[in-house]
């Protein structure tokens, strides 16, 4: 690092639009000159993945690193429809995005690295910030658009968009990392991760872990919406109290619930609960991509759940019993329930889904569904006797 670059806290405020801003505020790449030599830093940095697995990066460079030819995929897929951080990432801070991704192939060697991304503004500013790095980067890379429906960025489903086949899940016997694109070892990893690689290898795992938990640090990027004055995307450190998080958004009025983790994700009611694995573990939850949406007292909750059913229904890749017959009976089910029907059938049908299907789409509406279910149970009663906080009766 030079001594004109500032040291930065976090990766929105490193970003930059162009090159030359970016060289000036981040510096060139921390290139290690050789393979495997950051896998020691990350690992001691305990950066996990950000897409939602949470999985140890480290992990999986090293699991790459060990075979040949690999392959290196940035996942900017972001199907989730209450998601908007890879998005603004990409926008703001494509560079940032760039210089992980060129270092994670320095890493394990890589032949051919990917950007994994739907058309628009985000394929846009990445196309622009790959004009501008011709010549410069180590390993050329190539866009693939990711299509709009939800399960696009499971990795099953990015390995076989790469491959040119079309973007679904699918069971997989052997892990992604020994065995993906064209049975070459593989890393498919969200642009936000890399994003935080490129910022460890420039400052190092000390300054990484002054920010989150000592068992999750760093900071993510949490996208906001819902009964807040200010939606949008804010970098928080892991483990910020939920209630922090949403005062920071501009928290309007009373909130009776928050989905956290998006439409796979769980609600959660006690807002003082910090936002990381640890702490969102007693509600059964975690952060996963970030999502953080703020249901209040004067919006139905089950006709928020109904709607959000239908949609993931409607998001089936329609490879197995349990997306094409499950997910449809289950949005029936819940759109029963919110005119007034008997939660049985929703209980029963989850349980019927969960654990059998291709890809884990089933796995994560189950988990939603319960969820719900356990947190508007005093909703469900309300419309069983005619009422409804919609309508202003109790």
């Amino acid at each position: 690092m030079t001594t004109a670059v500032r040291e930065m806290t976090g990766l929105l405020e490193a970003a930059a639009p162009d090159l030359a801003t970016h060289l000036a505020r981040n510096g060139p790449i921390p290139w290690r000159r050789k393979p495997g030599a950051l896998i020691a830093d990350l690992r001691a940095a305990a950066l996990t993945g950000r897409g939602g697995a949470g999985f140890p990066m480290w992990r999986k460079l090293a699991t790459v690193a060990e075979g040949h030819s690999a392959v290196v995929i940035a996942n900017g897929a972001e199907g989730e429809p209450a998601s908007n951080k890879d998005h603004t990432l990409l926008v703001r801070a494509p560079h940032l995005v760039l210089d992980g991704l060129q270092l994670a192939a320095e890493t394990v060697r890589a032949a051919e690295a990917y950007l994994y991304v739907p058309a628009g503004a985000a394929a846009d500013a990445a196309r622009a910030a790959l004009a501008q790095r011709a010549g410069w980067d180590a390993l050329p890379v190539t866009i693939v658009r990711a299509p709009g429906h939800f399960v696009a960025g499971q990795e099953s489903a990015v390995v076989a968009a790469v491959e040119g086949r079309p973007a679904l899940p699918a069971d997989r016997l052997e892990l992604t990392a020994r065995s993906g694109v064209r049975g070459r070892p593989t890393l498919v990893q969200n642009v936000e991760t890399l994003a935080h690689l490129a910022q460890i290898a420039r400052y190092g795992p000390a300054w990484f872990r002054r920010r989150g938990t000592a068992e999750e640090p760093g900071t993510f990027l949490a996208t906001v919406s819902g009964a807040v004055r200010e939606a949008g995307v804010y970098e928080v450190p892991i483990g910020i109290p939920l209630a922090r998080l949403l005062d920071r958004a501009g928290r309007v009025g009373d909130v009776r619930a928050v989905l956290v983790g998006g439409y796979h994700g769980t609600w959660v009611t006690d807002l003082s609960l910090p936002l990381s694995r640890k702490g969102l573990g007693p509600a059964g939850g975690s952060a996963g991509a970030g999502v953080v949406l703020a249901l209040d007292t004067v919006h139905c909750g089950l006709q928020a759940v109904a709607g959000i059913m239908t949609y993931l229904a409607g998001q089936s890749a329609r490879q197995c019993g349990p997306c094409r017959l499950g997910l449809p009976a289950m949005a029936s089910a819940m759109t029963a329930l919110a005119e007034g029907g008997s939660p049985d059938e929703a209980w029963r049908l989850a349980g019927l889904v969960d654990g059998r299907g291709a890809c884990h789409h089933p796995d994560g509406a189950a988990r939603f569904l319960r969820s719900s279910l356990a947190t508007f149970s005093d909703e469900i009663a309300r419309h069983q006797h005619g009422g409804c906080v919609a309508r202003g009766t109790r």
